[in-house]
């Protein structure tokens, strides 16, 4: 009996748990989809597919991940849940079938100074214990070589028990390894005197240039009547003393015209006033201040390592924590091999399999002490990545969000590995890409569209790879588009020397880039591109960098006020209707008084996390009732926001809404692939390549001579590109340069001049491999880039 019993629990479709074999997605409505019905098999690899703004981060990220991890908040504690994001329940009729979600996303990880490679894995715990164990001399425990642990000394009795025995100890004292001079920060900040004044004027004639402290106000008053120096004689000649007084005297009772004040240095008042704030927080004017102001030096204590003396002595044949730190993680992993010590072998088998990650997923280049904040998008998504590759978690659902960002085609076909591994251990795999390489591997595939905005939102396509190429949708069509080399390429008008270029990687580096053509600058990840080409060309007046960094703003943000196209708007606006323009701003006039133009009521539940629910009055429309009754060609201004860039080129392109102003800008939003954007959607929910083609809208407009962009085709499908490389030529063709850094083998093919960097990544790259036209290159396939651009366009 017990042994059928045995016999039947070892047959699989026998028992109904292993029936569980699909997600299942029923009435999906979060944000543009359409009542979207989908079946996703678990432990297979499912990509998603369709144009910029179809819908597909929409049913991955804000409707399965978003419910998956708002199911998993609700199992913790009420106490728990306070620290953690609240998540609505996403727009869905059904969804069954879900498993834990892991989001590894393209977020920038925290830009805290204290932040590194090493910290955001566990590479750099392990090799604290490892020092602690072996580093000779002994210096202390794990936390005597953390840069962020500082040392601390107390005194006084502490009782400590032991059993039935109390002693007391008089002092109480911890080793920490961080730099008492920087504070684990690597650099040092000084004040530059130059921006806080002009020496050769007295403070009567207005010598302070910082925002706010003019003399006709109160700070004025307090420095003309203080008498701890002369208000009419220059700065430069004041005494020691007065100089002193004037910059860094601490909190001093004074009494002016009768009235008592508190003087204080001008340095302090702006540390507290100013520096101390979130540089993002403040006002344009003032952050524009604190820029110039401050200035970052390395440490000169520590030299930039972060550590103390005392952690930088202890070594390991002769290498210190720092010097482990700094080296290039292969590199690491070689010298973690040479060390043989049996007592902490299963801790050296585990930094060796975390080291030797970093070099399978291609960032073998990086360094532990490389700051985090400085990582590209793709770079910190395969940070993360390394996290979840030795995982023992499986049945897990990991979704992906673009995961050939920032790599070349060489380092494609690895993550297309790691990708197909953790799918090996049983878990489900989602990604959503617009790459054919990793399309190409794909178990399951979702194309959404037709269309992007209002045009897409629907499921056109569920089924195989070879399904997909024969089917008649946007996707399949372009799948096996390829680029032809350009028959002819143009004459450069100029060249921009750059000269012993040496940042980061880069070997003295001399190259000529052309002006007036379309310059692309390719290589493997690692291989120096953006250090030549952000590093080295000077940021002169007619420089132009158009990058994925986030666009500064606020949750009130959105295309139209960046883009500077609510003015001529607004003016339409109060023209057609005889009122001040003010009455159609969100954050003027108009704003509803309820959520203060907002449209959403924000509510801090104290020790619960806070939440967002759309204000009941205006319902979401950020204005006040009264300004929605006036309209401009048979809309009211909430109307207009609402609209995506296509439609709006068209409302305000003729008829009665007509406004010349306002159609430019719209157009050359909708030239950089934005036509699906609302005008009013928060900037804060675009996708780095939307930040990038945005920015690329308002800087077009400007008389810069040279545009330098930063990966213009992430996020974009395979249709888009083919709009993107019209839209560069127009830039080059109206006199402009153009120079891109680059892995898109269409772009490549499309340019007149290629400047390749490599061969390899880190100490290994830093060189020019190749410069020429892509032909040459093609014919050369002398270097990784020729051999994958040769197999692209087929040569």
């Amino acid at each position: 009996m017990s042994k059928a019993t045995s016999t039947d629990a070892r047959t699989p479709a026998s028992h109904t748990a292993d029936s569980h074999d699909l997600i299942r997605v029923h009435g999906a409505r979060e944000n543009n989809l359409k009542d979207v019905s989908v079946e996703i098999p678990k432990r297979r690899l499912t990509v998603f597919t369709g144009v910029s703004g179809s819908g597909k981060s929409s049913l991955v990220f804000a409707t399965i991940a978003a419910e998956s991890q708002r199911l998993i908040n609700e199992t913790y504690s009420a106490f728990v849940q306070g620290f953690m994001p609240t998540l609505a329940r996403p727009e869905v009729d059904v969804l069954d079938g879900l498993t834990t979600a892991i989001i590894v996303d393209q977020q920038r990880m925290g830009a805290d100074p204290r932040s590194t490679v090493g910290t955001a894995t566990d590479a750099n715990a392990m090799l604290r214990i490892l020092f602690s164990r072996l580093g000779k001399p002994y210096v202390g425990p794990p936390g005597a070589f953390a840069f962020n642990v500082p040392s601390v000394r107390a005194s006084g009795a502490i009782t400590v028990e032991k059993g039935t025995k109390k002693t007391e100890k008089a002092t109480f004292s911890r080793t920490g390894g961080m730099c008492p001079r920087c504070e684990g920060r690597g650099s040092v900040s000084d004040i530059d005197l130059t921006q806080l004044y002009d020496d050769s004027k007295s403070l009567s004639e207005g010598a302070l240039t910082i925002p706010g402290y003019s003399m006709d106000g109160w700070y004025g008053r307090i420095f003309l009547g203080c008498g701890f120096f002369d208000p009419d004689k220059p700065i430069r000649r004041f005494t020691k003393r007065e100089l002193h007084d004037l910059l860094h005297k601490e909190p001093t009772k004074i009494k002016v015209d009768g009235i008592n004040l508190t003087y204080e240095g001008l340095i302090p008042r702006i540390q507290k006033s100013m520096l101390s704030k979130d540089i993002d927080a403040l006002q344009p004017h003032i952050r524009a201040f604190v820029e110039r102001v401050v200035t970052f030096a390395t440490c000169p204590e520590c030299d930039g390592t972060r550590l103390s003396e005392g952690a930088r002595s202890s070594k390991i044949e002769g290498i210190s924590i720092a010097d482990a730190c700094a080296m290039e993680i292969r590199d690491l992993a070689e010298w973690i091999r040479g060390i043989d010590e049996p007592s902490v072998a299963p801790l050296l088998g585990k930094l060796r399999h975390t080291l030797d990650s970093f070099v399978e997923i291609g960032l073998g280049y990086l360094a532990l002490d490389r700051p985090a904040g400085t990582l590209s998008g793709g770079e910190a998504q395969r940070v993360k990545m390394i996290r979840h590759l030795g995982s023992a978690l499986t049945d897990v659902t990991y979704v992906f969000d673009e995961p050939t960002a920032g790599l070349h085609p060489h380092d494609i076909q690895r993550m297309n590995d790691l990708l197909l591994r953790l799918r090996d251990k049983g878990n489900t795999v989602l990604v959503v890409e617009h790459k054919p390489e990793l399309i190409g591997i794909a178990d399951h595939v979702v194309d959404l569209g037709p269309g992007a905005g209002t045009g897409g939102g629907t499921v056109c396509y569920e089924g195989g790879v070879e399904g997909l190429r024969g089917s008649e949708t946007v996707t399949g069509r372009h799948l096996d588009d390829r680029s032809a080399l350009k028959g002819t390429v143009r004459e450069p008008t100029g060249v921009l020397e750059i000269r012993g270029a040496s940042v980061n990687n880069l070997t003295g580096v001399d190259v000529d880039v052309p002006l007036g053509v379309l310059t692309v600058v390719t290589g493997v990840a690692g291989s120096g591109k953006s250090s030549l080409v952000h590093g080295s060309i000077p940021a002169d007046e007619g420089v132009v960098t158009v990058d994925q960094s986030p666009i500064r703003g606020s949750r009130r943000s959105n295309p139209a006020t960046y883009t500077g196209l609510l003015d001529p708007v607004r003016k339409a606006f109060a023209k057609a209707n005889g009122v001040k323009p003010a009455l159609f701003s969100a954050n003027s006039e108009g704003a509803c008084p309820t959520c203060n133009g907002a449209g959403v009521i924000y509510t801090d539940l104290a020790m619960m996390a806070g939440v967002s629910s759309p204000c009941e009055d205006c319902e979401g429309k950020r204005f006040q009732p009264s300004v929605l009754e006036y309209t401009l060609g048979g809309r009211d201004i909430s109307e207009v926001l609402a609209m995506p860039v296509s439609e709006a080129e068209e409302f305000f392109g003729s008829g009665e809404a007509r406004t010349p102003a306002a159609h430019r800008i719209l157009t050359r939003l909708a030239d950089v692939g934005l036509g699906y954007l609302t005008l009013g959607q928060p900037l804060t929910t675009l996708s780095g390549g939307e930040r990038q083609r945005l920015k690329l809208a308002t800087h077009m407009s400007e008389k810069g001579g040279v545009y330098v962009l930063d990966e213009p085709t992430s996020g974009l499908h395979l249709a888009d590109v083919e709009q993107l490389l019209g839209l560069l030529d127009r830039l080059v063709d109206s006199g402009k340069s153009v120079i891109v850094v680059e892995h898109h083998q269409a772009v490549m093919a499309h340019a007149d001049w290629i400047i390749d960097l490599g061969p390899g990544a880190g100490h290994d790259g830093g060189r020019i491999v190749f410069e020429g036209t892509p032909a040459d290159l093609v014919a050369a396939r002398s270097t990784l880039t020729g051999e994958h651009l040769a197999a692209y366009v087929g040569g």
